[in-house]
């Protein structure tokens, strides 16, 4: 009974407080959903429904101290539900065979793939003589070969080698096909030959005009300011990173200043307080308004209506989205008189994004923007008791940036290194250089550029916009190139990041000294994410590549071919050498049969079909891997390609196996491979 007391007594004193724990309960319940290995049927979601229902309509009955207990038991319940109506509302259908011949579509997005060539994603597919039942209805192509300029709303034609959605290079990686599968896309691939016209874009606009006129404003900034400075410019103004290199993309990564490129939080605020402040001026400079209408409302709805614009112009990705719910909130605010940046209303941007699409949750931007909003938050409201920032007034500016740069920075740096096993070791300054030149002369030039642009003008704003993006582009470079600017993290185990992101919750959001209580989860994951394991042997899901873990780092089985999965397993091991560098590592054998002893068993990677007919007997120590179908005489265990396509990717490590479906399960988007005969 005492603990009960306590409890209730815990609770009641953190009446007023607990409402931004609202987000993190529905949170919970999303991260359960996409945490189940199976996918969930009715009856489980009408148990879950009438358990969430039934704990709320109870909690009653209970003292007013215990109902926000049953109200978050019932957000986990609510979250669970979302996230399997999110799930089964974008279902459509998936390519389940590689495909080669005829592709036909619309064109609705363009951007640049990996290795720098045209992405273009089309709907209203046609595949030669796939069923329309079994035609994905959205599939993004990379053209390798010539191609046209293109526009959103014309139709296209050329031949393709497309295929599913791949599955996780490793098991317990990346799911592609979790994240495509919430995109719409229902297959991938490239095309080699040139790209032909089949209907002008003005017979395809409908649905997809405020992407032509995207793409359009994006032609035309790149005409003014051409070259790498004009693909960064249209990525601030329309999203549009078509025009943007792979190696200017890396020196922005490497300095930590890719988020600029990222329609967010960063931009719509800039945006949105540029805005607001000048109207706000601007309303004060005429008597007659300032006297008898309230200017500041006026201002916040005229930031409102150029945030609506900027979304619109911007593509409305998830990221951009993300950002308008937490502009319109704090603008909201504003508007009825409460504070405009609290915890609460972040609280309330959180629950919105993740009622709208859930799946944000598991991305690295919903994750990091919202860390570095609750911490800045937090921290300069909690320095807000203590009065205004020390030192003259003129230093004020600088140090309030400086703050918010490291305060942001510790907030998204295990987030980043998580995801992405990278971390910039000068990334604070590269922002401090940078964010004031985009806040003071990018942002109002982009504004200057929008209102010249009817008369013809815009190219005077968008000059000024272009020596600001060279100097961030010249500071990229700079930092980049400095020694040790970027350092590589072991990807952590699954829990650490959600350990680590409650213990932090639990230090922000908790009043009293209890809080401090979060720092030990915190502390906890940290000391694991330092201990994590990687596994001895991966395997690619096609049998094509192996990598194998040595006192030198990772060796991999091949210098060339399968390079994106070889730059993953490379940077999940927090190394950052290239595929030919961990090639040699590992010296090839000249029959092209490669053997390792994985302690009493050893394994034979069997690199193509002359390996193969060389290879016949096995025995029973022997684990054989082969990209190319085999039979063998003997009692070994054998992976080829039916067997690798049932299994996806592999992991051997301490004398047992992992494959990848056995990690993801049975889903939505990964269910069971239909089995094909190894011939």
């Amino acid at each position: 009974m005492r603990v009960l007391a306590g409890i209730e007594t815990a609770l009641l004193k953190q009446r007023g407080y607990l409402f931004a724990w609202s987000p993190v309960c529905l949170a919970l319940g999303i991260g359960l959903y996409f945490h189940l290995r199976f996918e969930p049927g009715p009856q489980l979601y009408g148990w879950v429904l009438v358990l969430g229902l039934g704990v709320l309509v109870g909690g009653r009955a209970l003292s007013a101290a215990w109902v926000p207990l049953t109200v978050g038991a019932a957000l986990v319940a609510a979250g669970f539900l979302l996230a399997g109506a999110r799930a089964h509302g974008v279902a459509e259908p998936v390519l389940k065979w590689r495909y080669y011949g005829p592709v036909e579509g619309r064109v609705v997005a363009l951007d640049r793939s990996a290795s720098d060539a045209l992405r273009v994603t089309l709907d209203q597919v046609r595949m030669g003589d796939v069923p329309a039942d079994q035609r994905p209805q959205r599939i993004r192509v990379s053209m390798h070969g010539d191609t046209i300029a293109l526009m959103p709303g014309q139709r296209i034609m050329t031949t393709a080698h497309m295929s599913p959605p791949q599955g996780p290079v490793e098991p317990g990686g990346f799911d592609f096909r979790r994240h495509a599968w919430f995109q719409r896309l229902g297959a991938v691939g490239y095309a080699r030959v040139p790209v032909m016209p089949v209907a002008p874009a003005k017979d395809g606009r409908r649905g997809v005009q405020v992407t032509y006129w995207r793409m359009a404003i994006s032609d035309h900034v790149r005409q003014v300011l051409p070259g790498e400075v004009g693909g960064f410019a249209a990525a601030v103004t329309t999203g549009d990173r078509s025009g943007m290199g792979q190696e200017t993309l890396k020196a922005l990564r490497a300095s930590n200043l890719a988020h600029l490129l990222a329609i967010s939080g960063l931009h719509m605020g800039l945006l949105t307080g540029f805005i607001f402040v000048a109207c706000r001026i601007g309303f004060a400079a005429i008597p007659p308004l300032a006297l008898r209408l309230p200017v500041r409302k006026l201002a916040a709805i005229c930031a409102l209506l150029a945030a609506m614009i900027y979304l619109l112009l911007s593509g409305g990705n998830v990221a951009t989205e993300r950002a308008f719910v937490m502009v319109t909130v704090m603008l909201g605010a504003v508007l009825i008189d409460r504070r405009a940046i609290s915890l609460r209303a972040v609280a309330v941007a959180a629950l919105i994004v993740l009622t709208l699409r859930p799946e944000s949750l598991l991305s690295p931007g919903f994750q990091m923007s919202f860390a570095a909003t609750t911490a800045l938050v937090a921290v300069f409201g909690g320095l807000r008791d203590f009065g205004p920032l020390p030192g003259p007034k003129w230093t004020k500016p600088a140090l309030g940036l400086l703050m918010s740069s490291a305060i942001a920075g510790l907030a998204t740096a295990p987030i980043g290194a998580a995801h992405f096993n990278t971390m910039s070791h000068y990334g604070l300054l590269a922002n401090f250089l940078s964010v004031p030149v985009m806040g003071s002369v990018v942002v109002p030039a982009a504004v200057m550029a929008a209102l010249l642009a009817p008369i013809g003008l815009d190219w005077i704003a968008l000059a000024l916009m272009g020596l600001g993006l060279r100097w961030i582009l010249g500071v990229a470079d700079w930092v980049s190139g400095l020694e040790g600017a970027q350092g590589y993290v072991v990807s952590p185990p699954d829990f650490v990041l959600p350990m680590l992101a409650m213990g932090a919750l639990w230090l922000i959001l908790w009043q009293g000294r209890a809080r401090w209580v979060g720092m030990v989860p915190m502390v906890a994951a940290l000391l694991l994410w330092g201990q994590g394991h990687r596994p001895e042997v991966l395997v690619a899901d096609t049998g094509s590549l192996i990598g194998v873990m040595t006192e030198n780092g990772r060796a991999l089985s091949k210098s060339k071919g399968s390079g994106f999965v070889a730059s993953v397993w490379l940077e999940n091991d927090g190394d950052g050498v290239e595929q030919a560098a961990a090639a040699g590592r590992w010296p090839h054998a000249p029959d092209r049969i490669q053997r390792f002893l994985l302690g009493d068993k050893e394994l034979v990677h069997l690199t193509g079909k002359r390996a193969v007919q060389q290879f016949d007997e096995c025995t029973q120590n022997q684990v054989v891997i082969s990209p190319v179908a085999l039979e063998l005489t003997g009692k070994c265990t054998i992976f080829g390609p039916s067997t690798l396509q049932r299994s996806g990717s592999l992991a051997f490590d301490k004398g047992r196996v992992v494959t990848s479906s056995e990690v993801t399960g049975q889903r939505l988007w990964s269910p069971r491979p239909r089995a094909l005969k190894d011939q």
